[in-house]
């Protein structure tokens, strides 16, 4: 793939946006062609001026521009200063609006949102600048709400009930009559769904849509979070009944149209509490002295056929949803931990991409299709870990998972894990020459007892087991995307994508990370990818390093899915998709039919059909993740609830100007300890040193700091962790 190819396409087209206002708004009072104005913001190649007449075309239909004659731009009367875009509600209930193209945000004041929501889409009128004054506004008309759903604890009055939404950027209560409330109590979280907003009433009209239960007692505030981004934590019946109707059964004249390999030796690797095996690996020895791998993926595009009631369900929630207590599938039962899993000594149907590599890791073959497999054992990875480490399959009774304690593996066995995890190892080292990021941060998993209580924490640590699986999924996500994004013509497919880092995030990292010592090179791509690389191995082990982790993530692009390869820049892979987790993810899915589709010679699908599920897909990957960090902030504030009188070193994982977040070291939970509870001196924040400083002492607590703290309160329900400052010289 060439350098420009590669380049951030989000990035350019803002680029060609900003430029398109700056020649329409310099001369209003003229109109150009899009000849006129590639040559004025120098646009010269074919997929700029491509993009510069689409964002021209989009413009116009989006009424920002107007066409005066076919092909001749000009601004619109008061374009300059009414515009679209996306809110952004603060904590203090003001907001700013995002503007595709615009360097910065519009500042509006809490009386000016004129009933518009977070993340709503509005029209904003920016009043005329001051000099040196930032830009503010106000809402003028909102084109389309992000959500009309939200959780809330009912304030019963005589007649009337007040919803009082749990989000803080939520500004205002919901009025809710009593024949409304869906038999919901005074003091009970529901869900409540806007329905009216009259213009001469403060509050919005709405009605109960679900009681959640008591706030505070576990169940209710996970249904809680699951509510709050609009995800489901149960099927409906229909969709439950149409699942267990399915025939599920192996039958010998499917098994006849697929490549047979139930005589080739085959294991699973999986988690220890993992219910769903969604890919298990082969091993054979050929006679030319290479290894034919196999990675077979359970094929639930055989059960889930289009167009249906199930499949639909499975679109919509596009995802299954790991919380920290529970899963919330993607498929019923039936397929998930059945049908579809790929247990040992049951012939299970799957989608395989197989792989001859010689003895260097070099791939020498492939094939992908259809087969039939019988997996011969399942292990839990730390069982293949001790295989690795020891070098032999006597498996003893501390590390096995099986009921009957220690046992004996196979020395085929042995010697499949052995040489996969050194063909892993070489692929991995030729994936970082390439410039791959290198991400091992810790994550946090709670030991729950059987009331779903934590009762300890304990980081999950990625070792040579898990590499060796990650590896070979690489493998096969990417020489699937290659397979069919290679072809010619070219076809419409699903990639997994991640864009280039903004450069100004990262200048913004390489001055928090300076203050530790460590430095970011930027002096061309693959210096920063080392430099990044470098980075994240240094901070390993010290109290830095979740922090470090954490903001080197959030410097970098979002992955997405889209029809558009632009490649993975992290993986630094020019074509990668999702191929390998069809049980939990819904692009698997349709990349898995796009594959038998274009194996059997089918011709090109629609664009639009696919970028939309792409798009829907993402968006669902985003509510999921959120929710998925709720629920940890929920399980971290229970944790903490039981260790009040207890101090604890943390470090300095964020600076705000209502107060510095302290993560910590031992167990990861992160608390805030505001300002005006910090005794001694009157602090104020300071943005470019990430630091608060006392005006009289000129003590600073800065980002990366280490300090001493306690518990001052936990509030489950607000999802509220604050912590008090212990001075070091009180210790």
């Amino acid at each position: 793939m060439s350098k420009r190819n590669k380049k951030a396409k989000n990035h350019r087209t803002n680029e060609i946006t900003k430029g398109i206002f700056t020649v329409l708004e310099n001369e209003p009072n003229k109109s150009f062609n899009y000849k006129q104005i590639a040559a004025k913001i120098n646009v010269t190649d074919a997929q700029d001026r491509n993009t510069l007449i689409k964002r021209l075309t989009q413009l116009k239909e989006k009424k920002r521009i107007q066409e005066v004659d076919r092909g001749q731009y000009k601004v619109l009367e008061n374009s300059k200063s009414v515009h679209e875009g996306t809110v952004d509600v603060t904590g203090k209930g003001n907001a700013y609006i995002i503007v595709e193209g615009m360097d910065d945000d519009i500042f509006i004041p809490a009386h000016k949102l004129n009933k518009a929501f977070h993340k709503d889409k509005v029209e904003v009128y920016i009043y005329p600048k001051k000099k040196s004054k930032k830009l503010e506004g106000e809402v003028v008309k909102i084109l389309e709400r992000f959500k009309t759903t939200f959780v809330g604890i009912v304030d019963m009055q005589k007649t009337f009930a007040f919803v009082r939404p749990s989000d803080f950027r939520m500004y205002t209560d919901i009025f809710v009559s009593k024949d409304k409330l869906g038999g919901a109590s005074d003091g009970e979280k529901v869900l409540v769904e806007i329905t009216d907003w009259p213009d001469d009433v403060d509050s919005p009209f709405g009605k109960v849509t679900e009681v959640l239960g008591v706030p505070g007692e576990h169940d209710t505030e996970i249904h809680s979070i699951l509510a709050e981004y609009g995800l489901p934590y149960s099927f409906p019946p229909e969709v439950q009944h149409f699942a267990n109707q399915l025939d599920t059964s192996i039958k010998r004249e499917e098994i006849l149209k697929r490549k047979d390999l139930r005589d080739v030796l085959t294991f699973t690797i999986d988690p220890k509490d993992a219910k769903d095996f969604d890919d298990a690996l082969s091993f054979k020895k050929l006679e030319n002295g290479n290894f034919e791998i196999g990675i077979h993926i359970a094929d639930v595009s055989h059960y889930l056929e289009k167009d249906t009631i199930l499949d639909e369900e499975a679109y919509n929630r596009a995802t299954s949803v790991y919380l920290v207590d529970r899963v919330v599938p993607m498929l019923p039962e039936v397929l998930s931990n059945n049908a579809c899993s790929l247990r040992p000594n049951e012939e299970k149907y799957t989608f395989s991409a197989i792989f001859e590599l010689d003895d260097k890791a070099v791939l020498r073959n492939q094939w992908f299709g259809r087969t039939v497999i019988n997996s011969n054992e399942r292990f839990a990875y730390e069982e293949a870990q001790y295989i690795i480490e020891n070098g032999n399959g006597a498996i003893p009774k501390e590390v096995s998972i099986r009921e009957n304690g220690a046992y004996k593996v196979s020395d085929e066995v042995v010697e499949a894990t052995l040489t996969m995890n050194r063909l892993a190892k070489i692929m991995r080292e030729k994936r970082m020459d390439k410039g791959a990021l290198s991400f091992d941060k810790v994550e946090v998993r709670f030991n729950l007892d059987e009331n779903s209580n934590p009762v300890g924490v304990y980081f999950k640590e990625s070792k040579d087991a898990n590499k060796l699986i990650e590896e070979f999924m690489l493998l096969a996500n990417r020489k699937v995307a290659e397979f069919i994004g290679k072809q010619k013509p070219k076809k419409t497919f699903v990639y997994r994508v991640h864009d280039d880092p903004d450069p100004d995030k990262l200048m913004a990292l390489n001055g928090i990370v300076s203050k530790f010592g460590h430095k970011l090179d930027f002096k061309d791509k693959k210096s920063i990818s080392s430099s990044l690389n470098q980075l994240l191995q240094d901070v390993k082990g010290k109290k830095e390093q979740n922090m470090v982790d954490t903001l080197t993530i959030r410097s970098m692009s979002k992955a997405i899915y889209t029809i558009d390869n632009i490649g993975h820049y992290g993986l630094a892979f020019d074509y990668y998709t999702h191929f390998t987790s069809p049980i939990r993810r819904y692009p698997d899915v349709m990349v898995h039919r796009l594959l038998q589709h274009y194996l059997d010679g089918g011709k090109s699908v629609k664009d639009e059909e696919y970028q939309k599920k792409c798009k829907h897909s993402s968006d669902m990957e985003y509510l999921a993740s959120s929710a998925e960090r709720d629920s940890i902030k929920y399980m971290q504030i229970k944790f903490m609830q039981d260790h009040k009188d207890e101090e604890f070193r943390g470090v300095i994982s964020g600076v705000t100007e209502w107060g510095i977040y302290v993560e910590i070291i031992a167990n990861k939970c992160e608390g805030m300890i505001r300002i005006r509870d910090i005794k001694g001196d009157y602090f104020i924040f300071d943005e470019k040193q990430y630091a608060i400083i006392g005006e009289r002492t000129k003590r600073k607590y800065q980002l990366g700091d280490e300090v001493t703290v306690m518990v001052k309160s936990t509030d489950l329900i607000k999802r509220h962790l604050d912590f008090a400052l212990i001075p070091d010289e009180q210790k």
